[in-house]
């Protein structure tokens, strides 16, 4: 198959990459690096450095590539900035979309894999939502997330476009940018492997199921290669991709903390880290999230192949072999 990967330089979008060319489908990249890193991105994989928004530039990439399928990944992530920029969130989520499933419907893409987020979608709960459950976003960032599942579906009715909406849960691993506003586990180790103590926001008490992101490319690839009967026209799926497991930022904190004192240890760096620091609630946050996947298992043959302690391992020893590169 002939597959873009929008945000394909980015954290996620770069495991799905990987994923797509062991698999041996044929892969270009749309990017504008705004978030990804071209480090990324391997040497026989075109990027194309754009915005989704740039619809002029978008379109003769879809026209020349003439992909079978479209991965996108590329968005505005950060709830908390959504809060404060709704109108960017939606230019970028909304209008974005809308650019790229254009440029898809135009050339003849036949399915479209778009990421959803289970970890807003649902609001507050505190037992493993299934998809079923009413939407009840709470944040800008939320809202366009649900309003591209409508836009996807509206696509499908009139275009015939085979989507499916994957709604993460909090997604984490190797390649995850330590500087932005999401993603706590790449900023607790970027903190302490400065020796510095981690920065919890309200109490801590906050539930989330941590999902490892090779494992979330993996959900991505059997979405993308998923056949036409499991469609029904007009409709689109959406499948929960996470673990159902909930872990509060507390105790996230703390195996983070012993996965990167080991590493230090093993350096020869014997120095204990610091005791977290806390600070305000940030507006948004959710106190409890967590996901059922059991329908992607059904659909996909799906399941997260790593624990957390196995994922956290693997993302700290990441970050201490690149440490000093952030």
């Amino acid at each position: 198959m002939k597959i873009i990967v929008t945000g394909g330089a980015g954290f996620i979008g770069s495991h799905i990459v990987d994923a797509c060319l062991k698999s041996g489908h044929d892969v270009e990249i749309i990017d504008d690096l705004s978030s990804g890193s071209a480090e990324n991105v391997p040497q026989d994989v075109p990027l194309h450095q754009v915005d989704i928004r740039d619809t002029l530039n978008i379109a003769p990439i879809f026209k020349t590539f003439q992909p079978d399928a479209v991965c996108h990944q590329a968005a505005q992530l950060s709830v908390s900035r959504s809060v404060r920029e709704p109108l960017l969130d939606a230019d970028i989520n909304c209008l974005g979309l809308l650019s790229v499933l254009d440029a898809a419907v135009s050339t003849g893409c036949k399915q479209m894999v778009f990421a959803s987020s289970g970890g807003v979608l649902y609001g507050d709960v505190s037992t493993p939502a299934p998809e079923t459950a009413p939407a009840n976003p709470i944040s800008p960032y939320g809202i366009t997330k649900w309003a591209g599942e409508k836009y996807l579906k509206f696509y499908a009715r009139e275009h015939g476009l085979r989507s499916v909406a994957l709604r993460y849960s909090n997604v984490y691993g190797p390649r995850q940018n330590p500087h932005g506003e999401a993603g706590v586990v790449a900023i607790f180790c970027n903190q302490f492997l400065d020796g510095h103590p981690a920065r919890i926001n309200g109490d801590g008490k906050y539930i989330r199921d941590y999902v490892y992101g090779p494992d979330v490319a993996e959900a991505n690839l059997s979405a993308l290669t998923l056949k036409k009967a499991h469609f029904r026209e007009g409709e689109i799926l959406s499948l929960n991709i996470g673990t159902g497991i909930g872990t509060d930022v507390n105790a996230l904190e703390k195996n983070v903390r012993t996965q990167v004192e080991q590493l230090r240890a093993n350096a020869g760096e014997k120095q204990s880290l610091p005791d977290p620091e806390y600070g305000p609630e940030r507006v948004g946050d959710l106190r409890s999230n967590l996901l059922d996947p059991s329908r992607a298992s059904d659909v996909l043959a799906w399941k997260p192949t790593h624990s957390l302690a196995e994922g956290l391992e693997a993302t700290a020893r990441w970050f201490f072999e690149r440490k000093g590169s952030f």
